[in-house]
């Protein structure tokens, strides 16, 4: 059995035996079973929701305000490599939350437990493991890589995205290894309502700034050659600190061709709206390795309310993958999660006659970083059932896509 999380005024956290935790998924609320709960992984953390008081279900079985005075929900942001199962279950506000994916959480067994599940492996969780970044050598190393690449402006980005926001794919261009960021676009051809770098006033801020450069082929391949040659494996267009890459895929692909002209060592890959079909073909004509393309639905009706794409249109994606797997190219989809919108009855269906028709090779569940209030308010309403997070993964994996 689970119960509340709730937080007082002053954000301490504490578990009440006396109420059952209560969650939700989309706009309904539930209690959740226990396959749904998992104790918090290594590198999870707790956050308060200010001015949302709990939900929680009483000794008489009903489901009420939590009666505390001052008490506040309370959520899990989890770290990269779990699937989001359900929300946080509290009383909705006006105020917007901040650009985070909030988990539900509850206490049992005597300690905090979170609906999610690992969909990454075991290696690709330890690799990935929170307690990897951050660490005291990181600055000793920032010099370190000043002194090997020199004046490099692209570096300059990345060291700032590593010391002030903590992003983990900069990091790894410090300490060399796994997968590193090499952004080169200060624009973007959408206006995703969950943008990490940039935001309307009036809306909740953007946890980065966004780059303000185009970097020179120079620049970029000085960088990437040095991080694949060095122990990384794989350097990628497309952070949270830029606009849509492929917007510069004339430079994007002068730096692939410059890289495998040094290295043949490593993957080069862009994480993409895949809606600049042109750009899309330049970096795959390039010898590009793999793209990730990011979208939230293949419904037209679900995917536009969220991106708001300037020039493009989700049929625009679609040619995009195609055209990248008939040239070869591993194409995953980058698929941005809400529990109770994405795993709709109706999204599920257009998502897996996607993988049928696309190919792709692989489904990254994503979770996306949004107030769920927010989410609802610009997604249609729902056609179908909600079948679930997990039963959404498995119908994935039943066609022979992987999972992620």
């Amino acid at each position: 059995m689970s119960y509340l999380v709730y937080a007082d005024a002053r954000g301490r956290v504490y578990e009440d035996l006396e109420y059952r935790a209560v969650l939700r998924t989309g706009d309904r609320l539930l209690v959740p079973e226990d396959e749904e709960l998992m104790p918090m992984p290594s590198g999870g953390s707790l956050v308060v929701l200010p001015g949302r008081a709990p939900i929680a279900l009483n000794a008489k079985g009903q489901m009420l305000r939590y009666p505390r005075h001052g008490a506040q929900a309370v959520a899990a942001l989890l770290p990269q490599g779990y699937l989001r199962l359900l929300l946080p279950g509290y009383s909705r506000t006006q105020d917007r939350l901040p650009l985070f994916g909030y988990t539900g959480v509850a206490w049992r067994d005597g300690q905090f437990f979170v609906a999610a599940r690992a969909v990454a492996s075991t290696a690709d969780l330890a690799r990935w493991a929170p307690a990897s970044f951050n660490t005291t050598l990181l600055a000793e190393l920032v010099e370190v890589r000043r002194a090997e690449l020199g004046k490099n402006r692209v570096l300059e980005q990345l060291i700032h995205c590593s010391l002030h926001y903590g992003c983990f794919t900069a990091q790894n261009i410090i300490y060399r290894r796994l997968e590193g960021a090499l952004p080169i676009s200060p624009h973007c051809n959408a206006s995703c309502v969950g943008c990490i770098s940039l935001q309307s006033s009036e809306c909740c801020p953007a946890p980065q700034n966004r780059i303000s450069f185009v970097p020179t082929k120079d620049e970029g391949v000085r960088l990437a050659v040095a991080h694949l040659s060095g122990g990384g494996d794989m350097v990628s267009f497309g952070q949270g600190c830029e606009g849509e890459p492929l917007l510069q895929a004339e430079l994007a692909a002068d730096i692939i061709r410059g890289v495998r002209g040094e290295t043949k060592e490593g993957r080069i890959n862009a994480n993409t709206n895949a809606g600049y079909l042109a750009g899309v073909k330049k970096v795959v004509d390039a010898g590009i390795d793999s793209l990730r393309v990011s979208l939230n639905s293949v419904r037209q009706e679900s995917y536009d309310p969220y991106y708001r794409p300037a020039g493009y249109t989700l049929a625009d994606v679609v040619k995009s993958i195609h055209y990248a797997r008939e040239h070869g190219v591993y194409v995953a989809l980058n698929l941005l999660s809400m529990p109770g919108v994405t795993d709709r009855e109706e999204e599920v269906a257009a998502l897996l006659a996607f993988l049928t028709a696309t190919k792709v090779n692989q489904v990254q569940f994503r979770n996306l970083n949004l107030d769920p209030d927010h989410y609802l308010a610009v997604q249609p309403r729902a056609q179908g059932e909600i079948i679930g997070m997990v039963a959404l993964a498995e119908s994935v994996q039943a066609l022979g896509v992987s999972v992620r």
